[in-house]
């Protein structure tokens, strides 16, 4: 029997720039949006607060674009302040390059196993893990806390050759996956 276990988000992650103000490393989004129009541009910034001194910065998400190059429903998003909107943008691979940015997911996701208590019953167990959002974590550490394990002893399944799974289980991941796991 296949189980399914679900890494989720559970708040944007934290953003990891230096703040010019405190020289603090770290900032956290809040999900709100400021834009500037020059007639037919418009620029457009998702706004982080340090965490150290308050300070916000900004996020360039356009810059200098033609407002008709930009789908409505995006405007509206970024206009209603939505959070679902700075956490696509947060994880946009262009974003981060413009801005020179990296995540830090620390106590920002959570492990949903669907309340797999049969997992103490089977000999067997083949799991596929699937990523709502592209959260880097390494597999051994989902196996640990999907399985009530420690990390320690998960490396030690996995030498002996009882998990086996087709992706490297002490590399961080943030794609989809399936392991099987033998007692």
């Amino acid at each position: 029997m296949l189980n399914s276990w679900v890494v989720m988000p559970t708040c944007l992650p934290t953003v990891l720039r230096r703040c010019r103000a405190c020289a603090s490393g770290r900032f956290r989004p809040h999900g709100k949006f400021r834009a500037n129009a020059h007639h037919k541009l418009l620029d457009a910034w998702l706004l982080v607060l340090c965490t150290t001194c308050g300070e916000t910065a900004k996020l360039t998400v356009f810059e200098r674009t033609n407002v008709r190059s930009i789908r409505p429903d995006l405007l509206d998003r970024m206009h209603d302040n939505d959070p679902s909107l700075a956490a696509e943008l947060l994880q946009d691979p262009v974003v981060r390059r413009r801005n020179r940015i990296a995540l830090d997911w620390a106590g920002a996701w959570r492990l949903d196993t669907g309340g797999s208590d049969h997992l103490d019953d089977a000999e067997v167990i083949d799991v596929s893990v699937r990523f709502a959002a592209r959260i880097p974590v390494r597999p051994v550490r989902l196996i640990a806390e999907g399985c009530g394990l420690s990390r320690a002893g998960v490396e030690r399944l996995v030498e002996e050759g009882k998990v086996v799974s087709a992706v490297r289980l002490a590399a961080k991941t943030s794609g989809d996956f399936t392991f099987t796991l033998k007692r």
